[in-house]
């Protein structure tokens, strides 16, 4: 019997299992007539059980398929369940162009979307690079790199994460123009997911790397034959996948039920708390990589699902809207969206001046955390008006003085760590050289 148990098959039977309760609230309708802590604890269950399949999905692609890949494969579907609550508020402000509702709608679509990029920095990558430095303290990881000093401890990233570091600068620099225009429009779509398809379009020509030595249910099942080994990293995607986009809703939706009763703004719910349950199956993903050692893993996964954000998520926006609204049309947005937008370019330009040297250390991860909470509590103590500041400072002038602040420290470290820069563009340059069939191939250029 114990060595059933100990089986990595009843690992997943086990995993899934904590999926079945919510299928059976979805496929009844019951979920309704439960109370709102219930509907959250169950779907919240089933988004942490679907996260482990989704996990295992990934590793097991990677015997198969250029690592980058099948990291970017998982990102997007991690982060499926914040594009559908993101389309459903574009949908809705397309539907009612004109109208209050449309605009409030419009005005939702992008909180939600800038609040979402914010926590994947601001709590995800901060808290894995602290959680990697703590969690090697009890467990070897060569990524990372003890160093005397407060909080000097460095994780250090896989340098073939270049390219999606590069993708991820270009749009970045890309963010900062749309607020300039009169919303989120068909050339931003063009732009941000043109960036994204030809990221896919470099990485996919990759070389399957020789996959690190798995443990678990990954290595049993890269046991099995190549198609059975497709056949179950389809399975495990599709199950995990629709289990991510049914249960995230009410699960998000139950989150600000339950802040509203706590007295908690409907908006603030919207771009904090909805996008932080949204964001909880990559979050839980990275975490179980991190906590098997693989931090290098972790940290391409965190970095491609940013990479996807910032550009699918932005640049559907508009597509959504416009085929609700019948036309061509762009999505409208108040000068509040448009400092939340531009804060959110400053924090991504910030964090990728710490990335560009591909190391992070618990100083830089802390700078991170801090920066995020602390706008973050001042503009809900603002918002509740439990606090005033001086000079009829608003939640505006916050927004667009930590926007100059991460742009002052994104310039200071980019400038320290041009060199870095210039081997991140070049790595990428070589990249795509050898993904087009151009320039030699990395053997040739080692030789």
């Amino acid at each position: 019997m114990s060595s059933v148990l100990r089986h990595p098959l009843a690992a997943v039977a086990a995993t899934t299992g904590l999926t079945l309760p919510w299928i059976y609230l979805w496929a009844t309708g019951s979920a309704e007539s439960l109370p709102t802590l219930w509907v959250v604890a169950i779907s919240g269950i089933a988004v942490l059980g679907a996260s482990f399949l989704l996990a295992w999905g990934a590793e097991t692609a990677e015997k198969d398929v250029p690592r980058a890949f099948a990291i970017a494969v998982l990102a997007v579907l991690a982060v499926a369940p914040e594009y559908a609550v993101d389309a459903l508020y574009a949908w809705t402000a397309g539907a009612n162009v004109g109208t209050p509702r449309g605009a409030e709608a419009a005005n939702l679509a992008v909180a939600n979307m800038t609040g979402a990029n914010r926590i994947l920095i601001g709590l995800g990558w901060s808290g894995i690079a602290l959680f990697t430095i703590y969690r090697a303290q009890s467990a070897s990881d060569p990524a990372v790199e003890s160093r005397s000093g407060l909080l000097a401890n460095v994780v250090h990233l896989d340098r073939d994460i270049s390219t999606e570091i590069t993708f991820l600068l270009a749009a970045t620099a890309y963010a900062f123009l749309v607020p300039l225009r009169d919303g989120i429009g068909i050339l931003d779509t063009v732009v941000l997911v043109g960036i994204y398809l030809l990221y896919i379009a470099v990485i996919v020509r990759g070389d399957v790397e020789e996959h690190e030595q798995q443990v678990g249910v990954p290595a049993y099942f890269h046991r099995y034959p190549r198609g059975g080994r497709v056949a179950v990293v389809l399975t495990l995607f599709v199950y995990s996948g629709a289990m991510i986009y049914t249960a995230v809703h009410p699960f998000a939706h139950g989150l600000e039920l339950l802040g509203t009763e706590l007295g908690i703004p409907a908006f603030f719910m919207i771009q904090w708390i909805a996008p932080l349950a949204s964001e909880s199956p990559e979050l839980i993903v990275v975490a179980y990589l991190v906590n098997k050692a693989r931090s290098t893993a972790g940290f391409n996964a965190l970095i491609s699902s940013k990479l996807n954000q910032w550009t699918l998520l932005i640049g559907t926006l508009a597509v959504v809207y416009s085929i609700a609204a019948g036309e061509v049309g762009h999505l409208p947005f108040d000068f509040k969206q448009s400092a939340e937008i531009w804060i959110t370019a400053a924090q991504s330009f910030f964090a990728l001046a710490v990335l560009v040297n591909f190391t992070i250390s618990a100083r830089e991860a802390v700078a991170l955390l801090v920066l995020f909470v602390s706008q973050v509590a001042i503009e809900f103590l603002l918002i509740r008006d439990l606090v005033s500041l001086p000079f009829g400072i608003g939640t505006i002038e916050v927004l667009l003085g930590y926007t100059v602040v991460y742009l002052v420290l994104g310039t200071v470290l980019f400038v320290a760590r041009r060199d870095g820069l210039r081997e991140l563009l070049d790595r990428t340059a070589h990249t795509a050289q050898d993904a087009f069939g151009s320039g030699q191939t990395q053997a040739e250029r080692a030789d």
